[in-house]
């Protein structure tokens, strides 16, 4: 099983791992450890999945129907299937496993282990760019955390060598921000360009005032064998695609 980690957020009673795709029992495009629950694949292979991830932690496992927004929810009971609506989820409640689905997206795991408080965020292009990772944060702190003590990082998520945008997405970054030009460089297409999601994250972490930022650099499009993809299943004109599960603990 691939589960990649990020040093500053181990020990200290906290359990974390960014999942990759392996060692699940999904088959097909799904194959194997797809633990998307509105894939596509079948929802008794992803119940089997999850279960997986769980077990790995001795947790409840807890995700969020994500929607690409700037929401974020405390949890203090695990809600099983019932689902809410947001991006970003905060807790602060032993045994219960903070998850987030990504084929693509940036997950991003947060922790402050001198409180007790962890969080976990869904950060593609437009819940970066609408505040998710400030929403985490304040739902953190709502819980107890300060900020200065947090520690987050970026797990796997499309590099910006396979992430083409046009000059209409650079320029909706660069209206809210002129300073987020340095996070585009130039395609080989005419008006196209190239969008560092992962750079941008942990620009608006350590603008937030997070102190201890880390990015795994892992490229979900560039390794097919450790990683589902939307942006490869898509361009392959494949019919669904799987999602890889990223999970922070109070053990």
């Amino acid at each position: 099983m691939l589960i990649l980690q990020s040093d500053n957020l181990n020990g200290n009673g906290i359990a974390h791992g960014f999942f990759g795709r392996t060692d699940g029992v999904s088959t097909g495009i799904y194959e194997s450890l797809n633990c998307g629950p509105g894939s596509g694949d079948d929802p008794v292979l992803v119940v089997r999945n999850r279960e997986r991830v769980a077990d790995h932690f001795h947790a409840e496992l807890v995700t969020l129907h994500q929607v690409h927004s700037a929401m974020a929810v405390p949890v203090s009971v695990a809600w099983g299937e019932a689902r809410p609506q947001a991006d970003g989820i905060a807790t602060r409640t032993r045994g219960i496993a903070l998850g987030i689905l990504t084929a693509d997206c940036a997950p991003v795991l947060f922790a402050d282990a001198h409180a007790g408080v962890i969080g976990a965020a869904h950060a593609g292009w437009k819940g970066a760019l609408g505040g998710i990772v400030e929403s985490t944060l304040a739902a953190m702190e709502e819980l107890g955390a300060r900020r200065g003590d947090i520690a987050a990082a970026v797990g796997p998520c499309i590099a910006q060598a396979n992430y083409e945008v046009g000059a209409e997405f650079r320029d909706t970054f660069r209206v809210a921000d002129a300073a987020n030009i340095k996070y585009f460089i130039d395609s080989n297409r005419p008006d196209h360009f190239r969008f560092d999601l992962e750079g941008y994250v942990r620009a608006r972490l350590r603008t937030a005032g997070v102190p201890s930022v880390n990015g795994l650099a892992a490229d979900t499009y560039a390794r097919e064998a450790e990683f589902f993809s939307f942006r490869r299943a898509t361009h392959r004109s494949e019919a669904n695609y799987g999602r890889q599960i990223s999970c922070i603990v109070l053990t």
